[in-house]
């Protein structure tokens, strides 16, 4: 977990209101440095990627499971797909890019 300030900000709760959030604003931009204002402003957008992704995972129908395993198979049989290889290569270079950050801001 990412702890900055005492939050878990991987944990921030989209319902607070606008009030807390611009409190919490104005207290962050008050207390802490440009690159752990840089490195918080990632990890805020990490966070809503990856909840817009789970949005996608959600439970569908058995007929939109169904139709998504057909055009994933059709995909596959065309030769429409990520290899191992790639996927290691990416997953690589995200892990790279994250270690670069967190080299950079503890400078």
């Amino acid at each position: 977990m990412r702890y900055l300030c005492g939050v878990n900000v991987l944990n921030l709760r989209a319902e607070m209101s606008t009030t807390a959030l611009t409190g919490l604003r104005d207290y962050l931009c008050g207390s802490l440095s440009l690159a752990n204002m840089l490195w918080l402003s990632q990890q805020l957008a990490d966070y809503v990627q990856q909840q817009q992704a789970y949005q996608n995972l959600l439970p569908h129908t058995k007929e939109e499971l169904c139709a998504a395993l057909d055009i994933a198979e059709k995909q596959f049989e065309a030769g429409e797909y990520v290899s191992n290889e790639e996927v290691i290569k990416w997953i690589d270079e995200e892990l790279s890019k994250e270690d670069q950050l967190e080299m950079s801001l503890a400078v």
